[in-house]
Formats: C-alpha cells, sequence, structure tokens
C-alpha cells in the first residue's frame, strides 16, 4: 500500500505518540500529506511531560514516504482549531482523512477509580480531552471534508462497542469509561450525517498498545517487550503503534470503506478483513484474547492470539 494514499490530505488530531504517531506515520507510508497536532514540541512539553513532539512526528511521516506536517493545537481551544482547518484549506483545498486520538491517557488517577474518591479535575479534564476536543475538531474539519465524496473519520477509542457495553471498565473508572464509550456515539453521529454527503465515520480500538508509556509502564523497549510478560501474560498478545494506523490506511484506501459506516472496529477485525499485519508478521487480537480468556474465563495461550 505504499502509494495507495497518493493525494490524500489527512489530519491526525493528538499526533504526538502512541497510537496517533503510529496512524500518522503510516499514512504517510502509503503517500499521504499529515498534518500531525498535538501539545508536545521541541520547544515546550504539555502536561504529559514526555519527551515525544509533533515534530519528530512530522520528520517520521516525511522519511516513512509521506509529508508530514506538525503543528501545535490544543484541540480544547475552539479557535486554534478553526485556525488550523483554515490552514489545511488554504494550503491544500481539501481534506480526507481525519483521525480523532485526543484520549489523555495521563488524566486517569490509577489508585482511586470510585467515581466520588476520583480527582474531579482531572476526571472532567479527562472528558473535556476524550470528548469536546473530538467535537470541536470535528466541527471545524467536516465543512472542509464534504466538499468532496469519500471523506473518512476515524474515532479511536479503548473497546469495541460490544466490549464496552458488556464490561465496566472499572479499573479505570467513570470518567474513563464515559469517554472511550462516547467514541462510539461520536461515529455514529458523524456517520450518519456525513452519509448523504458520500462520507464515512467508525469508531475504532487498538488492542493493547505498545505505546511509549505501556512500554516505560512495564520497563522495557520494543525490542525487549516480550520480558513484561511474565508480569503479564495478556501483553503477549499487545501491538505496536504500527498496526493501528495499517488499519486506517485500509479504510482509507477501500473504495468500498461505507459499508463500515457508523460501526465500531478493532485492529484485530480489521487486520483479518484486509490481510495487513503487524511489523513482525503477525495478526495480534487483543480484543478476542480480553473477551474469551482473561474476561470470560475461558482458557487459551495469548500467543495463540496473535
Amino acid at each position: 500500500m505504499s502509494a495507495a494514499l497518493d493525494g490524500v490530505v489527512a489530519l491526525v488530531a493528538g499526533a504526538t505518540r502512541g497510537a496517533g504517531r503510529g496512524i500518522a506515520v503510516e499514512l504517510g507510508a502509503a503517500g499521504a500529506t499529515v498534518y500531525g497536532t498535538g501539545r508536545s514540541t521541541r520547544q515546550r512539553r504539555s502536561d504529559y511531560d514526555r519527551p515525544e513532539t509533533i515534530e519528530e512526528t512530522a520528520e517520521l511521516v516525511t522519511a516513512a514516504g509521506g509529508t508530514g506536517i506538525a503543528v501545535p493545537v490544543d484541540h480544547t481551544d475552539p479557535e486554534q482549531v478553526r485556525d488550523l482547518v483554515r490552514r489545511i484549506e488554504a494550503e491544500q483545498g481539501r481534506l480526507g482523512v481525519l483521525v480523532n486520538d485526543l484520549g489523555g491517557e495521563h488524566l486517569i488517577e490509577w489508585h482511586t477509580p470510585l467515581l466520588w474518591e476520583h480527582p474531579l479535575d482531572m476526571g472532567i479534564a479527562r472528558l473535556r480531552t476524550g470528548i469536546e476536543a473530538h467535537l470541536v475538531t470535528s466541527h471545524f474539519a467536516l465543512g472542509l471534508m464534504v466538499r468532496e465524496p469519500g471523506a473518512l473519520v476515524v474515532e479511536l477509542t479503548d473497546g469495541t462497542a460490544e466490549v464496552n457495553e458488556r464490561w465496566y471498565r472499572g479499573e479505570c473508572g467513570a470518567f474513563f469509561d464515559v469517554a472511550k464509550v462516547a467514541a462510539h456515539r461520536m461515529a455514529r453521529a458523524q456517520g450518519e450525517e456525513l452519509a448523504p454527503h458520500g462520507g464515512t465515520a467508525v469508531s475504532l480500538t487498538p488492542g493493547w498498545l505498545r505505546s511509549e508509556m505501556m512500554l516505560d509502564h512495564f520497563g522495557v523497549t520494543e525490542d525487549t517487550w516480550r520480558d513484561a510478560i511474565a508480569q503479564e501474560p495478556g501483553f503477549g498478545t499487545s501491538e505496536t503503534p504500527a498496526y493501528v494506523g495499517r488499519a486506517v490506511v485500509a479504510l482509507a484506501a477501500d473504495p468500498d470503506v461505507a459499508r463500515w459506516n457508523t460501526r465500531s472496529l478493532s485492529t484485530g477485525q480489521l487486520a483479518r478483513e484486509y490481510g495487513f499485519t503487524d511489523v513482525d508478521g503477525s495478526r495480534p487480537d487483543s480484543w478476542r484474547y480480553l473477551t474469551e480468556v482473561s474476561w470470560g474465563g475461558g482458557e487459551g495461550d495469548p500467543a495463540d492470539y496473535r
């Protein structure tokens, strides 16, 4: 799919690290021009206080074969988002793909998941990032996207609609759970409104993501990630950020992508459908493992879900 998206202009909102960076780079590898936004730059760190920057992401996009453009944006600020879309319109005249990957993974108090014990300011900030910022971004972007048929909006989340309906994500608390469930409804709403204009919107969840933050959590690197399986067997089903990036590329390159409109999708599901793999040639499916084994009470080796 090295040239599958030549001429496509994409916006990845929240491209600094993790899934957002993986998606931006894979879109670039398919030939797209990618505007990657975030608040962490080489001049200033965001409240994540991590070393990854949007400039690095843009350079990785370009190195992969696309055109990477880094734009510092706080997507909770409507004026900044409006200016971003105006810039894309002025420079490109179109926008074909929007990926809303604004999550706020640092806004979780892991040891106090109960709603009445969780820090309220942190929880509200989580909702602003995970819901409000998505809607603000789509509000400004969709008007540009519907000028040509084929627009694709991808709402990144955690867990499929089926999983989130069946299981409460109690380990992360109510604010996390509500934000992630809302992504499915935002995709439904946008899909319904885009369909008459030839557009598509979906929600998409990666599996257990080997993001920079997750690797640091386990004290491993991408080269040594299997060492973490001793601490957490389910991590054996984990995937790189490139995997979800390849899922987005497959959707964006599919001339019949409208068949997925308003649906809740996962990387493992789309890998089976489109035939792509993770960087090591495997097809991990963390959600199938979680629902059948970890949460479902069955038996199975994580290695069987790759």
